[in-house]
């Protein structure tokens, strides 16, 4: 029987790509998403509004990237979808509210910019809500 070297290779990615998935959203959600919720009053004085849609259409999408779109890319779960709000809420931040920062200063927003970026990508991986048999997979061993 020939051994395909994807074999070997491919639950690695898929490792990678689940501890992408889990470190990069916890760290979005403990960083940013519950701040947010658990003081949303405060929040809503604080937040800037870079287009005047008012606080609560700033806040709103950025709970809904920071807590919602986590929860659903730690399950691999519409991870690619997912993802398009995070990015776009990071774009906003680095290119319109704090448009000044240097690459030092917003390298946080930066790096979470790659992470999300790359699982938009290359998508969950294999270790994931929905997987057929996620912790056993098949390949091909052509």
């Amino acid at each position: 029987m020939k051994t395909s070297s994807a074999f070997f290779i491919t639950p690695r990615i898929d490792l990678g790509l689940f501890f992408l998935r889990l470190t990069g959203s916890l760290l979005l959600l403990h960083v940013h998403g519950l701040p947010k919720v658990f003081n949303f009053s405060e929040e809503l004085t604080r937040i800037e509004d870079p287009f005047g849609f008012g606080p609560y259409m700033s806040l709103l999408p950025a709970i809904l990237a920071e807590v919602v779109c986590p929860v659903f890319i730690i399950l691999g779960f519409g991870t690619r979808i997912a993802c398009l709000p995070i990015i776009g809420v990071l774009l906003v931040a680095m290119l319109f509210v704090h448009p000044g920062w240097s690459i030092a200063e917003g390298q946080f927003g930066w790096l979470l910019l790659i992470i999300f970026t790359t699982l938009a990508i290359t998508g969950p991986g294999k270790w994931r809500i929905g997987a057929d048999r996620p912790l056993e997979r098949r390949y091909d061993a052509d």
